[in-house]
């Protein structure tokens, strides 16, 4: 474990590492040659360009295939609320209007889900391309769309795809986006007529970024290469079921008259053994933790739509029954935690049916996906939900043992199933490829020549196979199986009542998410839908499995009515948040052993406790002031023992004395917040991230380090230089909630050896808990010198804990006039890690902000124009366009817009109406 951190710095690491590559980035074809030919951009770029394809929001159009009008109003925000005589032309209007705003938004999503990147950017996107078509998601949603989804659905998702491609009748790309006129300049490509599959695949994206623990099976697994079984299960501690409650705590499962009850349950399926390189303790073969790693940086490749999966990836969203209001209804807040991106990944939209019949048969508004019918959360006349990730573990890693012939199972010989297909590349030529599966799923390792290469050498013990001609790993995934979750977006939509919200829910199989409920009644519930597998008893899930044998395999899911569900509650309130969703002992069933750790849920429920206490009523604003609560739970742990250590350098002292009667509140003007979390950022590095394995640590970060196969005293004559591996984004320790847990079990424990760390040439050896902070203290205060100046005066948490805003394609990657027309910011913000304000960033990389509250909603059943939203740009995908981020600068300071619903309100609100004519 000893390491001598003489490398450089970990801030500029991490910033380099960011300027390389950030997961959830498309790296596309730098696009510098686009000015040459003698054609300046000043004056390609005129007015009339940039204006050409923002939307006619006026007026009158004609579209073919309406059957009756429809009328498009937007608000003063550009928000639309569409309103129709029949369900076709409702969704065809959807089509058209979002077609309208994010079309090239919508153009980039169906190339990643369909493994099509590189038609639009060219030779760089080729290996993504492999990866996706791999995963086979658009082949995966096109089997959904022969067979499982309803006539109904499908009928819904051609009108869609008409009213899309009624807006691209007659269009050039300069005519459809500025990205488009960009793109022109490199390539001749042009925008295809869109398909219903196009807006179904987009769920499997979905799934992808809120698979569960994929990343801490890897992650597991690599640390075996420099930690044993009891220090990786000190860094995966068990989840505070005394301390942070589960969402379902009165709750049913199976039917509506089986209680949970601790008499009688087992656990369904028994753990595997924490720290060992294969789940139930068999030993891994030589060469899987290549494999693993090889696997990580391949998925760090993969366009991660909603952010880095991981700790992070979350939401808050709550429920309080009318009993604790101020209306005597309920109040629902949700906020989803996703990667910031410029248009924002929702959409705000309401779709009217302007008469309720057989024909007819919505009236709901909410946050909408570009390409994709429907309202994904938000509320109707009747009821209203929320979502944030269940975090149900989903995926397995299976390492497969290859034969000549094909793969080992229980002994026999199988073949590969196995498909070809031709990637197209932008600007001519195309590539085939060979996609090879085992029933455990997909072979992964074959889209990396290293992972095959090793997979062919690696050396393995008497418990695997011969060595035959290698190894290589394939995922298991229950969003490859062809399900029906997009009829239930259309179900839960219309759904007038508890019990046909939870039919709807059940078919929502993937992602798996956290449902909560309430309805204008004053009823309130919760269902966790989804499909989730069950496994054998040696198998949890935690670490990759041998998929050999098949005593490893899934069993099967679980039954939707056997998943935990809630309905009105007798304390009247419901939280969730990522924490476990209910107590093992009370569930016979393992949903995942990677959970939240509960820091924000229990602060919700805390807040929401407090303001009830005695009577008190919450009211629509204090659900707002919830979700903008900035409090960190760690500071107020470590903050009173960095107070008690005596410091004797007068600037560090000077910084420390920062901490004497702060509240722990981040806000972006405290200097408080911004030290604190640099001691929090090196503490976690002296501690924990300087004795991890490089495959965990950020690309660039270099460390002096014992060999791996050293057991022995720590002999600085041995120590070799390795490099961080890991994109920052996803790299290690990232400061989450989890690692408050990590810390707060040994805190206590002032000897314990995670405080260990080695003399630099700088620094001394530590040995206790203080030496350790005392040098965080240390080293935090010249990193804030650096970065924000000596005079601490001038400190403060926002100016670190930065937001910028970029286009997630050209935005990212193109010359640096096009960044500067399509990029915003950046904004100082407040919040963080583990915050209900929860603002990410990532320890191991810096203070960069790497995911936010993607929206906030808070809808009121007692009156639903009263209720309130907020996006984190704007409706528009247009740069410069009135709309583009005219939301961002409220969403900042935490404010909310007003949400009209009913024919009045919209009415009153209305700026712009757009007529569609048949």
């Amino acid at each position: 474990m000893p390491a001598n951190t003489t490398a450089s710095s970990g801030q500029q690491a991490g910033r380099a590492a960011r300027k390389k590559g950030r997961k959830g980035r498309l790296f596309v074809i730098v696009l510098v040659l686009a000015i040459v030919a003698g054609v300046g951009y000043g004056a390609y770029w005129s007015v009339s360009t940039v204006r050409a394809s923002f939307p006619q929001t006026k007026g009158s159009i004609k579209l073919d295939g309406l059957a009756g009008p429809v009328d498009v109003k937007r608000d003063g925000n550009g928000i639309p609320q569409i309103y129709a005589s029949s369900d076709d032309d409702l969704f065809m209007a959807q089509g058209y209007v979002q077609a309208q705003d994010r079309f090239w938004e919508m153009d980039v999503r169906r190339h990643t889900t369909s493994g099509r990147l590189s038609e639009m950017f060219g030779k760089s996107q080729i290996k993504t391309d492999e990866f996706l078509r791999t995963l086979g998601w658009h082949r995966v949603a096109q089997e959904e769309y022969d067979s499982k989804v309803s006539p109904q659905t499908k009928k819904y998702l051609q009108s869609y795809a008409k009213g899309v491609n009624s807006y691209l009748a007659g269009k050039e790309g300069k005519d459809i986006s500025l990205e488009y006129a960009a793109l022109g300049f490199t390539n001749d490509y042009k925008p295809q007529p869109w398909t219903p599959v196009d807006s179904m695949a987009w769920l499997k994206a979905m799934a992808w970024d809120l698979r569960g623990n994929m990343q801490d099976e890897i992650d597991r697994s690599l640390m075996t290469s420099r930690l044993g079984p009891a220090q990786i299960k000190d860094l995966y501690p068990e989840y505070p079921f005394d301390r942070n409650k589960a969402i379902v705590q009165e709750g049913a499962y199976d039917d509506a008259t089986r209680q949970f009850s601790p008499e009688g349950a087992t656990q369904g399926q028994a753990a595997g053994t924490p720290g060992t390189g294969l789940a139930g303790g068999a030993e891994a073969p030589d060469g899987l933790q290549s494999q693993l790693a090889g696997l990580s940086e391949a998925l760090d490749g993969i366009p991660a739509v909603f952010g880095p999966n991981g700790n992070g990836i979350g939401s808050n969203s709550w429920v309080v029954a009318g009993k604790h209001t101020i209306t005597g209804k309920p109040l629902l807040a949700n906020d989803p935690h996703l990667a910031p991106q410029l248009p924002s990944l929702w959409y705000q939209m309401g779709l009217h049916c302007r008469n309720l019949s057989e024909s007819c048969q919505y009236d709901v508004s909410g946050f909408t996906f570009s390409g994709m019918p429907g309202v994904i959360i938000g509320h109707n006349q009747d009821i209203s939900w929320g979502m944030t990730n269940l975090g149900a573990d989903v995926t397995d890693l299976y390492l497969e043992k290859f034969t000549a012939d094909g793969y080992q199972y229980d002994g026999k010989v199988l073949p590969f199933k196995t498909r070809k297909e031709t990637i197209r590349v932008a600007g001519g030529g195309s590539k085939p490829i060979t996609i090879r599966e085992t029933r455990n799923g997909p072979l992964l390792s074959d889209r990396s020549d290293e992972l095959v290469t090793v997979g062919k050498k690696a050396t393995v013990d008497s418990a695997a196979p011969d060595r035959g001609d290698g190894y290589g790993v394939s995922l298991r995934w229950t969003a490859l199986t062809p399900g029906k979750s997009m009829d239930a977006v259309f179900a839960i939509n219309r759904a007038k009542n508890w019990d046909e919200f939870r039919a709807g829910a059940a078919d929502f199989e993937v992602p798996s998410q956290n449902l909560v409920y309430a309805d204008t009644k004053g009823s309130i519930g919760y269902q966790a839908p989804g499909k989730i597998p069950t496994r054998a008893e040696r198998h949890d899930g935690s670490l990759p499995a041998p998929g050999w044998d098949s005593e490893y395999a899934w069993t099967g899911t679980i039954d939707q009515d056997e998943l935990p569900y809630e309905y009105n509650p007798e304390r009247g309130y419901i939280v969730t948040a990522n924490q476990a969703v209910i107590d093992p002992d009370k569930y016979p069933y393992t949903l995942t052993t990677d959970w939240g750790y509960g820091a924000r849920s229990q602060r919700i429920t805390d807040l929401i406790v407090a303001k009830t206490k005695g009577g008190g009523k919450i009211s629509t604003e204090d659900m707002r002031q919830m979700q903008t609560d900035n409090s960190s739970e760690i500071a107020e742990l470590l903050t009173p023992m960095l107070l008690k250590i005596d410091v004797s350098d007068k600037y560090v002292r000077e910084a420390q004395q920062l901490l004497e009667g702060w509240n722990y509140t981040q806000t972006p003007d405290s200097a408080a917040a911004a030290y604190f979390n640099a001691v929090w950022r090196n503490i976690l590095k002296l501690s924990f991230g300087d004795k991890l394995p490089k495959e965990l640590r950020v690309e660039g970060q270099c460390l002096n380090v014992e060999p791996a196969e050293n057991t022995g005293p720590a002999d600085e004559d041995r120590l070799v230089r390795e490099c961080g591996e890991r994109d920052a984004d996803s790299a290690q320790p990232d400061g989450g909630d989890r690692w408050f847990e990590v810390v707060r079990k040994i805190v206590k424990d002032e000897d314990n050896d995670w405080w260990k760390a080695p003399k630099t040439r700088t620094d001394g050896e530590t040995t206790t808990r203080d030496q350790l902070f005392a040098r965080a203290m240390e080293d935090a205060r010249w990193e804030l010198t650096a970065e924000l100046g000596k005079d601490i005066d001038s400190w403060s948490w926002g100016r670190l804990h930065q937001l910028t805003l970029e286009n997630q394609t050209l935005g990212t990657e193109g010359p640096g006039f096009l960044k500067y027309a399509l990029n915003r910011g950046p904004w100082n913000l407040g919040g963080g890690e583990g915050a209900v304000d929860a603002t990410g960033w990532n320890a191991a990389g810096g203070y960069e902000v790497v995911w936010v509250p993607s929206m906030r909603m808070v809808v009121n059943l007692d009156d639903l124009d009263k209720s309130k939203w907020i996006n984190l740009t704007g409706a528009s995908g247009h740069a410069y366009n009135a709309h583009y981020t005219d939301q961002t600068d409220k969403w900042v300071k935490g404010e909310l817009l007003d949400w009209a619903f009913s024919e009045k309100a919209v009415a009153d609100a209305t700026t712009d109406t757009l007529s569609l004519r048949p």
